[in-house]
């Protein structure tokens, strides 16, 4: 993904590409929160979960309630 900011029009163009126009207020905050949302999905994709299970096979039932910290 590129790391170049998101314009206010350009994520006007993607959202009314989505079927989801903006008014035009709206524009910069939008891209803003693209921004933000990008910026925390890039630190999340150089993360190394290495020998991570993948999610199904997680099974609460069989964990032991525990209420230590």
């Amino acid at each position: 993904m590129s790391a170049v900011k998101l314009t206010p029009p350009e994520a006007a163009r993607w959202a009314a590409r989505a079927g989801l126009p903006l008014p035009a207020d709206r524009h910069a905050a939008v891209a803003a929160t693209a921004h933000h949302i990008h910026s925390v999905v890039a630190v999340l994709r150089e993360l190394d979960f290495g020998d991570t299970p993948p999610a199904p096979a997680y099974r609460a039932e069989q964990e032991k309630p525990d209420a230590t910290v």
